[in-house]
């Protein structure tokens, strides 16, 4: 069952605007409560994904708390941001006590390691960041489709403002 999951990990490439965006279940934490998020059941809402390195970079820390501060207008924009890592959940836990409240879920792709940042093509396989997230954007609109999608730099902290004028949109 294992191998089959990768080869359709690896068969399936990155994910691109346009496509279904695929569903996927994490471990989560949601203003300090550990819960279980699921990408199908916000069906009806845009959902901004936020896949990001490492909890301990100040580059993280500065994302998070604009995106924290920035949450009422995503709520208006009938959106939920949803941060992704590859850090355990335990650790994002510890990180958010010191650097949050985070109201927004924040995952674990810990276990099978980066399973979901690999099926959406943010998982460098090779180089000095192998096995760990690049720092990206995808938004899901209310459908399910993916209708942005941007890789930024390794530190470089994506504004929501850039994707705004997409939320109140669709």
């Amino acid at each position: 069952m294992a191998k089959e999951r990768a080869r359709e990990v690896l068969e399936s490439g990155p994910v691109s605007v346009g496509d279904a965006a695929p569903d996927f279940e994490l471990p989560a934490l949601i203003g300090g409560v550990r819960k279980s998020f699921r990408l199908s059941e916000y069906r009806g809402k845009n959902v901004v994904l936020a896949f990001y390195p490492f909890n301990w970079l100040e580059s993280s820390a500065r994302q998070m708390g604009a995106y924290q501060a920035q949450r009422a207008r995503v709520l208006a924009s009938n959106a939920e941001t949803v941060a992704i890592n590859v850090e355990s959940i335990m650790n994002t836990t510890a990180w958010e006590r010191e650097n949050g409240p985070f109201d927004f879920p924040m995952c674990s792709d810990f276990w099978p390691h980066g399973e979901v940042c690999a099926r959406y093509g943010v998982l460098p396989e090779s180089g000095p960041h192998a096995g760990v997230s690049v720092r990206a954007i995808f938004v899901v609109d209310r459908g399910g489709r993916v209708v942005f999608r941007k890789i930024y730099k390794w530190d470089e902290v994506p504004p929501l403002d850039e994707i705004f004028p997409l939320l109140e949109k669709t």
